[in-house]
């Protein structure tokens, strides 16, 4: 059953056309990689998942919420989309445990002590289990990220998005925030990533999108898509990205 379903959107900035009628369906439990050079709308379909983009003509129905630009619509549909981006956006002087309470006690109306027991199951998730009452700035880059994600899964989202969230990591800690959305893909979220790790793509996404000029260009299942490009432009992409 689709819980992602976008048919024909097309988005603007002014004059510059992004995304143009792009259609895609996406199924419960199946991770799906957007890949492609900077500039080609990957990023701008997935705040358009989210609502942080309005599209422009098109639909996009999502968890079970048809995309709308109400505030109220927009709230509800948020709770069962998560999104992590490439910055971590942690409050510096809250604790990991309460950056990640945060939300579950302002919207899902949470008592602190519930909150606290899944604030501290979504740290033991992303292997941060001791790290509760740490701030920000005690942890490494890697670590704040997946405080982020363990944020994201304390809403309980149905379809977690994220952007590049490894982009702005060295090697060794790419591993490891890699590694957290590997063992969440096996546990059968539901996933949309933007990446540039080509070899993660081909290993952890069901499917990859290969996007160029706002739309999707070329797609299919991650293995044939990397080892059989149909066409020239995704073939010569690939090779500029594998070396």
């Amino acid at each position: 059953m689709s819980v992602v379903s976008v048919k024909n959107i097309s988005k603007s900035f002014g004059a510059l056309e992004v995304l143009t009628n792009i259609s895609l369906s996406i199924e419960t439990g199946e991770v799906v990689a957007l890949i492609g050079r900077s500039g080609s709308g990957k990023s701008t379909l997935l705040r358009c998942l989210n609502g942080l983009e309005s599209i422009n003509a098109g639909a996009i129905e999502i968890a079970g919420h048809q995309m709308s630009k109400k505030p109220t619509a927009l709230r509800d549909l948020r709770r069962d989309v998560g999104i992590v981006f490439q910055s971590y956006n942690l409050f510096p002087h809250l604790t990991a445990g309460e950056n990640i309470m945060l939300a579950p006690v302002q919207v899902r109306k949470l008592r602190k002590a519930e909150a606290k027991v899944e604030a501290q199951k979504c740290l033991e998730l992303v292997g941060l289990g001791d790290r509760f009452d740490a701030y920000p700035d005690m942890l490494s880059g890697g670590q704040q990220q997946r405080v982020a994600i363990a944020r994201s899964l304390a809403m309980q989202p149905k379809v977690m998005l994220f952007d590049e969230v490894t982009s702005a990591l060295d090697p060794e800690l790419t591993e490891e925030v890699l590694a957290v959305i590997e063992d969440l893909a096996r546990q059968g979220m539901t996933m949309v990533l933007v990446t540039h790790e080509m070899s993660f793509a081909r290993k952890v996404a069901d499917r990859t999108i290969y996007m160029r000029d706002g739309i999707v260009h070329e797609e299919g299942p991650s293995e044939s898509l990397f080892s059989n490009p149909k066409t020239p432009e995704l073939r010569s992409f690939l090779r500029a990205e594998l070396g």
